[in-house]
């Protein structure tokens, strides 16, 4: 019997590793070349089986071969997020996932299908002549890694205004696809930020960017395409008799069909001594600016241990005077990732000299001339700071709903659909204020804040804005990064009973685990530290429906059990 399994578990390793790092010879390019075009022989018809994946040269490019159903398919082969090698990915159902942060790609048409990111990557044609695999591509799209898809304009025919309020993720996400699925109208988004749309997830990793290198799209992006930003535009009431949002400044919008995604407000800290000079939350590009300005060498302290307010902790260990971490739990992310996991950052960030003050709160900030100079702790301890950046989490920002009718939970979020619909026909919403039906626990309404869903929502909001009725079918990704070491996480483990780790949390130089999260005999999430891509694969496994108990993870093949159920 265990001759029987070890061989089940290496006929399945074999059959769906991720990736062959063979090149084709750089001799190989095809007579059939031209000036524009370069044809190379990549590999022989044999070389790669079902469900394998190659990263091949053609000409001075990279490409990514994959055959599946006994078909060759060629893609770019970096992901059009952060450039991830998507050879390392996972693949499964005609489509690959990046190992990094489980944006997903069709093999068929390197159209992107799930995000983070926005484009999609370049598509090449694949030729069989005799037992060479050919690979025939322009010269253009193998110097790209990414591409856009074809995009519409305004059509003065079409005197329909399509509103979108916010301008995060879901916003873009959404304004782009209504252009992509051939709407005319006119397209407005109204943002309170004074900055073009920005990648988020950067702002707590490096608080020293600059508005326009982490913008989404540059400015000549939004004019080429119809697309009218608004920026300083808060809008303060929605009047869905009337079909207009008004603003601050007193302008108000009509619209046929509106789509909030307004996002979340960080919570601020109601005790003594709150509204002295240098306590920080992070929002915008400014605000990380101004942090990392003012925190030089100097000592800071950081409320709370979400993943905002560690990131931050994070990029200023070793910039700072002193970094210390208040939080209310036993050690950071317990709630999310567990004691284990937990304890395992708490070691790594004190390897980088951070503090912490575990069980603790604030209970008074105490200045000098108006500038923060201690924080007493709820412990009776009394800390010097310089700099204070409250992450105590955020609010959903949907003050404009108050007395609106849409039908909104008790702590303020927009209860829609699988079609990200509202309880009013013409409005959708999507995002960190919305509560949505997640089909991984029989479609129970959730509140997810994550970049790659907020993305999701704006595409599937387009999608029903037009009348193409598309349901939001997606597993929640995302990922965290301190001192050069990525965790990536899928699944929602809300309720979780167990959690099982595989690998190493005790050496903090060397780092490398898997975590399942199980409720009763499934696994219904997973996270990772350098064990790459095996949270991209069971991303893919919870896409398709497919269940990883528990029995097989507690086996030693456990991570051949995740990737055998692709």
């Amino acid at each position: 019997m265990f001759e029987l399994l070890k061989r089940h578990f290496q006929n399945g390793f074999r059959k769906f590793q991720s990736y062959n790092l063979q090149r084709a010879p750089a001799d190989m390019t095809h007579k059939g070349s031209t000036p524009d075009t370069i044809e190379a022989v990549v590999c022989k018809k044999d070389d790669l089986k079902d469900g394998e994946m190659k990263q091949v040269e053609v000409g001075d490019g990279k490409v990514l071969l994959i055959r599946e159903d006994g078909a060759f398919h060629a893609i770019g082969s970096k992901c059009s997020h952060y450039g991830a090698p998507l050879v390392k990915g996972a693949l499964c159902n005609s489509r690959v996932r990046c190992p990094w942060h489980g944006a997903c790609f069709s093999i068929k048409t390197g159209d992107i299908e799930d995000f983070p990111g926005l484009d999609s990557v370049p598509i090449h044609e694949v030729i069989v002549r005799g037992n060479d695999v050919v690979v025939k591509a322009s010269v253009d799209a193998l110097s790209k890694d990414r591409r856009m898809k074809t995009m519409h304009k305004c059509d003065s025919k079409d005197n329909r205004t399509f509103l979108i309020i916010g301008g995060g993720p879901s916003s873009v996400t959404c304004a782009e696809t209504l252009r992509q699925q051939g709407f005319c109208g006119k397209i407005v988004i109204a943002t309170r930020e004074a900055h073009l749309p920005y990648d988020k997830p950067k702002l707590s990793k490096a608080l020293d960017f600059a508005p326009a290198k982490i913008a989404l799209r540059d400015a000549a992006f939004y004019s080429t395409y119809d697309i009218q930003l608004l920026n300083n535009k808060d809008a303060v009431k929605l009047n869905l008799a009337g079909k207009n949002v008004a603003f601050k400044d007193g302008d108000t919008i009509s619209y046929d069909k509106l789509m909030i995604a307004t996002g979340g407000t960080p919570r601020t800290l109601d005790c003594p001594g709150s509204d002295l000079e240098n306590i920080f939350v992070l929002r915008t590009p400014d605000d990380g600016n101004l942090i990392a300005e003012r925190a030089k060498q100097k000592k800071v302290i950081i409320i709370g241990t979400s993943f905002i307010g560690m990131e931050v902790a994070a990029f200023l260990a070793g910039k700072a005077g002193s970094v210390s971490v208040i939080g209310h739990g036993n050690v950071p992310f317990e709630r999310v990732l567990g004691a284990q996991i937990g304890n395992a950052m708490m070691k790594l960030f004190v390897a980088k000299k951070v503090e912490f003050y575990m069980e603790n709160g604030v209970k008074e900030f105490v200045g000098h001339d108006g500038k923060l100079s201690k924080v007493i702790l709820t412990s009776g301890e009394k800390l010097d700071a310089d700099v204070c950046v409250v992450g105590a989490g955020v609010t959903p920002c949907t003050k404009l709903l108050n007395d609106s009718g849409l039908e909104m939970t008790d702590r303020g979020h927009v209860v829609v659909d699988k079609r990200m619909g509202s309880s009013n026909a013409d409005v959708f919403a999507c995002g960190d204020i919305v509560v949505f039906p997640l089909f991984l626990c029989n479609d129970k309404r959730v509140n997810i804040q994550h970049w790659q869903m907020a993305s999701q929502h704006g595409k599937v909001a387009a999608f029903n804005m037009l009348g193409t009725e598309k349901d939001i079918c997606s597993v929640p990704y995302f990922w965290t990064a301190f001192f050069g070491k990525s965790v990536r996480y899928t699944g929602y483990a809300e309720g979780f009973d167990d959690i099982i780790v595989c690998g190493n949390v005790e050496n903090v130089d060397d780092l490398k685990f898997v975590a399942y999260f199980t409720k009763g005999n499934n696994v219904i999430a997973v996270a990772s530290m350098n064990c790459d891509p095996i949270v991209s694969q069971a991303a893919e496994v919870m896409a398709n429906c497919k269940v990883i108990t528990k029995e097989e993870i507690t086996s030693e093949h456990h991570s051949c059990w995740v990737a055998a159920k692709l």
